[in-house]
């Protein structure tokens, strides 16, 4: 059951982040150990290959800047998990990342301050660790002994084939024999599209094949407005947006679909959202609640701030949820970013909601005395 208390500590802020903001410089100190302690990296890689580890590295840095800041060393350990798995889908064999982590973590504590070292150390080395235990490969999202499996399977491999007429077909054929739009969406559409991302992970399709199937996806879920728009309204207003640099904005469609459908009118904001404008949508909306989605760990700060931005208005303030990737793995990152709840998913979202605002708001809504 998620929790809905308030938070009970301070919220992180972004305006400085001493890893991040070094990012670039740090990155390319990392690298030049590397390959100075392992001089056939470079016989392997080449000059592009030297340009690619500072890539690499730069995320790691990212990733290890928001855990310091929320001083989580849990997110940075499941980071450590999401690369591992990555890491082991191209050949790279679990030493090396072992390694080139240590040397993070020693280039970084050296150059920032105590305190921020303290964090650092403490994060890398739950991630290294943990890193021997943990798994090189990730179970797939589609079983056949789901409910309805076997129509999500189908659906991923029309798909994963560029069958969009297919994949359309399957979900009006379905339902059309009775299946709701939240069962599309919780067994069909969300286990497909999680199996995609498992299959990118591990190398075993493109960043095109991601695209095909979000947009392909998207469309179809479009084909089922008319079954969504169908409740009756209950004068409940919610907005329901990305941060800005997020780019993965399904998730998030479907949390507004299900307030939607639960009578809501849903705001839906889409990706890559700057913080003022949310800020004012809130306002122009009279939203009650403000349900906010980060997929990366790179984003929680960005997620901190906006809702900072929320809390600094004057005013009647929304009930605050998030969700996505880096809070379903930290049971507690909700508090420290700020928020009034985290939802594990569109129908818990809808739920806490619900009881966020509790049965005075909700008769008055719907004009009970």
């Amino acid at each position: 059951m998620p929790e809905t208390a308030r938070p009970s500590q301070d919220p992180i802020r972004i305006a400085s982040n001493p890893i991040a903001d070094r990012r670039a410089e740090l990155a390319r100190a990392v690298v030049a150990i590397q390959f100075e302690r392992w001089p056939a990296l470079y016989a392997r890689y080449g000059e592009a290959g030297r340009e690619r580890c500072v890539e690499d590295v730069g995320f790691h840095l990212l990733y290890l800047a928001e855990a310091v800041a929320a001083d989580s060393p849990a997110l940075f350990r499941e980071y450590v998990a999401w690369v591992k798995v990555l890491f082991a889908g191209i050949g790279i064999p679990d030493e090396e990342l072992g390694e080139s982590l240590e040397i993070l973590r020693d280039v970084v504590a050296a150059r920032i301050d105590p305190a921020t070292a303290t964090r650092v150390q403490a994060c890398v080395g739950e991630g290294l660790a943990a890193l021997p235990a943990l798994p090189r490969e990730v179970p797939p999202f589609v079983r056949s002994d789901a409910p309805l499996g076997a129509l999500a399977r189908a659906y991923l491999d029309a798909l994963l084939s560029g069958d969009r007429r297919r994949a359309a077909q399957l979900v009006t054929d379905s339902a059309a024999g009775g299946a709701t739009v939240p069962e599309l969406y919780l067994h069909v559409f969300q286990p497909a599209l999680r199996e995609i991302g498992r299959l990118w992970q591990t190398r075993a399709i493109t960043v095109a094949h991601e695209h095909f199937a979000t947009a392909a996806t998207q469309a179809i879920m479009g084909q089922l407005y008319p079954a969504i728009f169908a409740a009756e309204r209950r004068g409940l207003s919610m907005v329901a947006t990305c941060v800005g640099g997020e780019q993965h904005e399904i998730g998030i469609r479907m949390v507004a679909d299900f307030f939607e459908m639960a009578g809501w009118d849903s705001h839906y904001l889409g990706a890559n959202t700057p913080a003022d404008s949310v800020v004012r949508s809130v306002r122009e909306r009279g939203a009650r609640v403000l349900a906010v989605s980060a997929t990366i760990t790179a984003h929680v700060g960005r997620v901190a701030a906006l809702i900072a931005a929320v809390r600094a208005e004057p005013g009647e303030q929304p009930h605050v949820l998030v969700g996505g990737y880096p809070f379903n793995l930290v049971p507690d990152l909700w508090k420290t970013v700020g928020a009034d709840a985290f939802a594990p998913g569109a129908e818990e979202a809808v739920a806490i909601a619900e009881r966020l605002i509790g049965p005075a708001a909700r008769d008055r809504a719907v004009g009970v005395a």
